[in-house]
């Protein structure tokens, strides 16, 4: 019997991977976005990510969210797609490039400008200036480098029952290599530790995507 017959563990574990991402439909114009950040050079939400971000978004009555790291707009279209009609997100990025073109996708997914906040700026210059327990969701899929931060903040940003994302949680596969020692690893690798020992958090790691973890504000 050959070996496409009879997988190995380790083949048979990323088929059901791949079968899984793609398994739920993703938010309509997502994929536009997903083109825009391949003409830009940025990663985007896989489809498995960007329906699991719509599903919690809708599952938690989202109304308010943050996003740190806006990229071409895939995880803005998808999180819009999920929260309340009115709900609006307001999304954090360095580049004003990224900005424009994620701005582009949501007018032609039909967001109206006041859903969609727009912020040009570093995150951690960003974050402090919103409110307190103010938000129902925030992602982080912003420099990998500043992750820890970025629980930190969200912290304080969210309700009790609102949801932190992480995306990239797993690094490519990096975040599990123990011998992986790089500074975007360990970072990571930090944050989600700190989501697990900050009394404000009840965290889940997923392998969607890059991985994804979920945490619930207590």
């Amino acid at each position: 019997m050959n070996a496409a017959a009879n997988p190995t563990p380790a083949t048979s574990q990323v088929a059901s991977l791949v079968h899984a991402d793609a398994f739920g439909a993703e938010p309509e114009h997502v994929g536009a976005a997903r083109d825009a950040a391949r003409a830009l050079g940025l990663p985007a939400v896989t489809p498995g990510t960007a329906a699991l971000l719509s599903l919690l978004a809708r599952m938690i009555g989202a109304r308010t969210a943050v996003e740190i790291g806006t990229g071409a707009g895939a995880s803005s279209v998808a999180l819009l797609a999920g929260m309340a009609p009115d709900g609006v997100l307001t999304s954090i990025d360095l580049e004003p490039e990224h900005q424009a073109a994620a701005r582009k996708v949501l007018v032609a997914a039909g967001v109206p400008t006041r859903r969609a906040r727009l912020i040009a700026g570093a995150g951690l210059a960003v974050l402090p200036k919103l409110s307190d327990n103010a938000y129902d969701l925030v992602l982080v899929d912003g420099d990998p480098l500043e992750y820890v931060e970025y629980v930190e903040q969200a912290a304080r940003l969210l309700r009790a029952g609102g949801l932190l994302i992480v995306n990239h949680a797993l690094a490519g596969g990096a975040v599990a290599d123990p011998s992986n020692e790089d500074d975007e690893t360990v970072i990571i690798r930090e944050a989600l530790t700190a989501t697990q020992e900050m009394e404000e958090f009840t965290p889940v790691l997923l392998p969607v995507g890059d991985g994804l973890l979920v945490a619930l504000r207590n």
